[in-house]
């Protein structure tokens, strides 16, 4: 492990922080890389996939603090939890089943990925190959014809619980008790399946209508301790492993006590604030997606958690209101999307005035944007922790601790 010297605002590290990370077990490089396009990385050994990472993040976020050393994974292969495929028609009449080209709508036929798990790309596979025996056609976005769209696989790491959503074109599905039956009994390990509605003209891989064919319609998963509730529409990041590293260095930073107010802002299906909330006097989640705060209300329940409260709302508009009703927070922990947050945020946070915020995000460059404005505006950063979540890829996530500055105080 590296030892830290100094604060760098240079060249990235050299080597990195996980020395076994650099040395992964041997797999061949991947034949679809050039056609698929989603893994940037892919033809960089792993130590040097760290590097540049490293120097992404020292570039959009060095300028406002100190950067620690990337953390990256021991194994960086088979890790997302998470698997959708694409299913068309090739022109010789064979169904195909795959990712979309990068920038596109052309499927790449794709059954053994280097990042997914083995287990739901081996589901997919085989729903493919049994489509023809059942009459199952691949939905034809051009014509709007046909049944299956895309196939989504979640995996909970943990317990082995599997998810398996057929996202169709239409509600009538040939033969399907017979074809439930038959892909429960080549997989058994399937815990629940279900049928979902998507008939519309959209780059949106889930439709609103679903029903459930098999089990509970959801899987569970174990994440800090903590056993989670995931739906077919609800997020969970998508690499467990690295996440509990990401968290855990998250609220070592947050350094709670057990006196705070936490806002989780984004909280998405809860996990961080769940977690936070046994260090925490309070905790506060806000969403936007209301399946998410269903699922969140559950997973609080279930875990035997009582200091925390859920609110379907957009997180700005939902903390401006706290501020004007004067509620006092201690610490904001933000996970954006990917664009980063907006304007109105933002300032919503200056306005509700904790004394810290923990800034998670998965674009050093939005990141970076969004700790320009928080410096301007009371608050400056002390240091960021990135952390390897998407191995292969151009992405890296990072924590940012940002404190209030003595200006704003009081």
């Amino acid at each position: 492990m590296l030892q830290k010297k100094k604060p760098r605002r240079g060249p990235a590290p050299e080597t990195p922080r996980n020395p076994a990370a650099a040395k992964p077990k041997n797999e061949d490089r991947c034949p679809f890389s050039r056609k698929c396009g989603g893994c940037q990385l892919q033809n960089l050994p792993y130590d040097r996939q760290l590097r540049y990472k490293q120097g992404r993040v020292l570039r959009f976020v060095g300028k406002y603090c100190h950067v620690e050393d990337i953390i990256g994974m021991e194994n960086p292969f088979h890790y997302r939890n998470k698997v959708q495929s694409a299913f068309g028609t090739a022109r010789n009449g064979q169904i195909i089943c795959g990712v979309y080209q990068s920038s596109s709508h052309r499927i790449v036929p794709v059954e053994h990925c280097m990042t997914e798990d083995e287990t739901a790309g081996q589901i997919i596979a085989d729903i493919r190959r049994m489509m023809p025996r059942f009459h199952m056609t691949a939905y034809n976005e051009n014509t709007r014809r046909g049944f299956l769209r895309h196939v989504l696989v979640k995996r909970g790491f943990a317990t082995g619980q599997v998810m398996v959503v057929l996202v169709a074109g239409t509600p009538v599905m040939p033969g399907k008790n017979d074809f439930v039956q038959a892909l429960l009994r080549q997989h058994p390990e399937i815990t629940t399946l279900v049928l979902n509605i998507n008939n519309a003209f959209t780059s949106m891989v889930l439709g609103e209508k679903e029903t459930v064919l098999y089990g509970p319609g959801y899987i569970e998963d174990v994440l800090c301790g903590k056993r989670f509730r995931i739906s077919s529409r609800s997020f969970y990041q998508i690499n467990p492993v690295q996440t509990e590293v990401l968290y855990t260095k998250a609220l070592e930073m947050a350094g709670l006590s057990g006196r705070e107010t936490v806002i989780d802002a984004y909280c998405g299906i809860g996990t961080i604030g769940i977690i936070a909330a046994g260090q925490a006097k309070e905790v506060i989640g806000v969403e936007v997606n209301g399946d998410a705060v269903k699922d969140a209300v559950t997973n609080a329940k279930a875990n035997g958690v009582q200091n925390i409260r859920f609110f379907h709302a957009d997180a700005g508009r939902f903390m401006r209101q706290l501020a004007a009703d004067r509620v006092p927070v201690d610490v904001v922990l933000m996970d954006p999307p990917r664009a980063g947050s907006d304007t109105a945020f933002l300032s919503s946070v200056c306005t509700l005035r904790p004394q810290k915020v923990v800034y998670i995000s998965c674009n050093p460059e939005t990141q970076g944007r969004d700790l320009a404005y928080l410096c301007k505006n009371g608050y400056k950063a002390v240091r960021a922790q990135p952390v390897d979540m998407f191995p292969h890829t151009n992405h890296v996530e990072t924590v940012v601790l940002m404190t209030r500055t003595e200006a704003q105080k009081g």
